[in-house]
């Protein structure tokens, strides 16, 4: 990350901690004053908004990690594979697995679930084509 952008991230972590601490707007730019020397993070430098962003930490501002989409695994594959063949016999789309799998585990696509997740869905396909074939369909 370039300090361009490091220096908007933490920016953006000063905002929401404002707002995860109820800081209104006067308390907010009395305490960037005091710990910084400047009311607003556009005119610090970044070792002025690490300063405050420490100071908001001391004050209960809990940073939550960052969120991403799980890595793929080379053992998904291998059930990306099955539940593509499932869905091509049974001429559905891939939308198909995908709302299977946001009603079944609360995911909304197939390449995050776990393997055990992923094994149960294509348990569920399989059960699904099964039915269909004995319907005659």
């Amino acid at each position: 990350m370039n300090p361009k952008d490091q220096r908007r991230a933490l920016i953006a972590k000063i905002k929401i901690a404002q707002k995860q601490l109820d800081l209104d707007d006067d308390t907010y730019r009395a305490m960037l004053m005091r710990v910084a020397g400047a009311n607003s993070c556009t005119k610090m430098d970044m070792r002025q908004l690490e300063a405050v962003l420490a100071e908001l930490v001391a004050k209960g501002f809990a940073p939550t990690k960052k969120h991403t989409a799980p890595k793929r695994r080379s053992s998904a594959d291998a059930m990306m594979g099955k539940i593509g063949a499932l869905l091509a016999d049974g001429k559905k789309p891939w939308a198909y697995a995908h709302a299977m799998a946001k009603r079944m585990f609360g995911v909304d696509r197939v390449e995050w679930l776990t393997d055990e997740h992923m094994h149960k869905l294509v348990a569920a396909l399989q059960i699904a084509a099964n039915r269909q074939k004995a319907k005659g369909v």
